[in-house]
């Protein structure tokens, strides 16, 4: 033992200088190779085992700092404020304006109390739909038709409409050869109906109404089928090439289908006149703007809708129309205000539907079918006038087809003569109130003009929304007006017709 505690320093100072002299020779190159690659793979395994610990310790670092950096954020958002400047959803500062769940809940309450107005109704009535009753409202013979007969019979006047165009853009009709004629033709278009459906029996007020509502369209067309043939000429006399006023050459945009536009004297052919009468539009134009092909989805859906709300009309009619009508039928000197008012109020709300229902029916169902089966491609016939907050604007928007006819053969010539817009304005008010009489009162062979004054109130009132009320408020008299102004010239002209009939029985 002692032996080799003497030897021992002197042969461990020998073996670290040998050690440490083979590791100098391992970091020389070898045969050009780097020490780096000379390295034993338990050198580089121990390497990566020492490199693998210090990305673990690493590791474990960045965690400790992101929960600390997170518990300094936790801490921060509890001590950050929970309030800002705002103003309530409501308030109209607030700018919101989504209010589709409070609209959802007025179409939900205002099924659920028709539905139990309809429930009293069932019960008290019974069902009164019967479809045979229905035909009966357009016939009273069924070996005579003469509303279908005063239908067909307004071929005639579209054919002497086209005749005398043709005459006039061939010079054998001088212009006020050609003005005679047509003013002839238009207003036999108005009392020839009228006529016929007071001197025949046999006309039911609904086939009247039916018959005159066609010629009334007509009239309307023609009239605008004369101006823009008239332009026609005008500009054709001065070399003009194209037709702004009535797009008769009008710019690549308005086609997609690369057909061939249609110049005048070209469009006076029967093929062009019965496409103008059978469009649903009131504006004649040579080159109507055309959709490329029939979406027979989109034609579907509009004859189911047209089906469904057909039927759905005249069940409600008969339901709930009618026995509100005929509880109403009392001569007015046998009831007070206070009866008035409610048979008034009970008839606001069934004549409402049904009117917002006929609306859908004709302008959204019938008016696509009709445009769709045509390839017709301005489908515009109504805008947003739900939202008016003035009379004028409701009645600029609701019907797009007579506006744009009284805005173009109407008004904008009074303006060019040199009338005022007030006096225009009233004009085509009062041109409005005409039509709604004749459409009234003669299938219903009586004259009382209420219709005509209901028309003629709108102006001052329309007045009276403008200047004083604003927004909603403005919107919610537009909306009254709607609501109570039409049951009212129903309920007059119901007892009216009481009276009448009441007083053929007594005599």
């Amino acid at each position: 033992m002692g032996d080799s505690d003497a030897v021992g320093p002197p042969l461990s100072r020998r073996r670290r200088a040998a050690f440490a002299a083979g590791r100098g020779k391992s970091l020389q190159p070898v045969n050009g190779r780097s020490a780096a690659a000379c390295q034993s793979p338990v050198t580089v395994g121990a390497a990566g085992a020492g490199g693998g610990s210090m990305v673990d310790s690493g590791g474990s670092q960045e965690a400790a700092k992101s929960e600390k950096r997170r518990r300094g954020n936790d801490m921060s958002e509890r001590l950050s404020g929970c309030h800002k400047t705002q103003e309530s959803l409501l308030s109209s500062a607030s700018g919101y304006n989504n209010y589709r769940g409070i609209l959802n809940w007025c179409v939900v309450m205002l099924v659920l109390s028709n539905a139990r107005l309809f429930l009293e109704n069932l019960l008290r009535y019974g069902v009164l739909v019967d479809p045979i009753e229905v035909i009966s409202l357009f016939l009273k013979d069924p070996y005579s038709w003469p509303a279908a007969c005063l239908v067909i019979v307004s071929n005639v006047f579209i054919l002497v409409a086209l005749y005398t165009e043709r005459q006039l853009s061939k010079s054998s009709f001088s212009e006020p050869v050609g003005f005679l004629v047509h003013c002839i033709n238009m207003a036999v278009i108005l009392t020839f109906p009228a006529a016929v459906i007071l001197l025949v029996p046999s006309v039911t007020p609904v086939g009247g109404a039916f018959a005159m509502g066609v010629y009334t369209i007509l009239f309307l067309k023609l009239y605008s089928y004369k101006d823009v043939n008239m332009w026609c000429r005008e500009l054709s006399s001065v070399k003009a090439k194209k037709l702004a006023r009535s797009l008769s050459c009008p710019t690549p945009q308005n086609f997609n289908r690369g057909d061939q536009m249609v110049c005048y004297p070209g469009n006076l052919t029967l093929r062009d006149m019965y496409y103008f009468v059978f469009a649903p539009t009131l504006c004649y134009e040579l080159n109507f703007p055309r959709s490329p092909t029939i979406r027979m989805g989109f034609l579907l859906r509009r004859l189911s809708e047209m089906l469904f709300f057909t039927q759905m009309l005249v069940g409600l009619t008969q339901q709930w129309m009618i026995p509100v009508i005929k509880s109403s039928m009392k001569p007015l000197e046998d009831m007070d205000l206070s009866i008035m008012t409610e048979r008034l109020l009970r008839l606001a709300v069934p004549n409402h539907l049904l009117w917002l229902m006929f609306f859908y029916w004709f302008f959204h169902s019938s008016m696509n079918f009709s445009a769709e089966l045509l390839c017709f491609g301005d489908r515009e016939f109504y805008r947003d006038w739900w939202n008016s907050e003035t009379v004028t604007y409701f009645w600029q928007n609701w019907n797009i087809p007579v506006h744009k006819w009284c805005l173009r053969h109407f008004y904008k010539p009074l303006l060019r003569r040199g009338f005022s817009k007030m006096i225009s304005q009233s004009a085509v008010f009062f041109l409005s109130a005409f039509f709604h009489e004749y459409l009234v009162s003669v299938p219903l062979r009586m004259f009382r003009l209420w219709a005509f004054m209901g028309m003629m109130v709108q102006l001052p009132f329309a007045w009276f929304v403008g200047r004083f009320l604003r927004g909603n408020y403005g919107n919610a008299a537009v909306w009254m007006s709607i609501i109570l102004g039409q049951p009212f010239a129903v309920l007059m002209y119901v007892h009216d017709y009481y009276v009448m009939q009441h007083s053929q029985e007594a005599n």
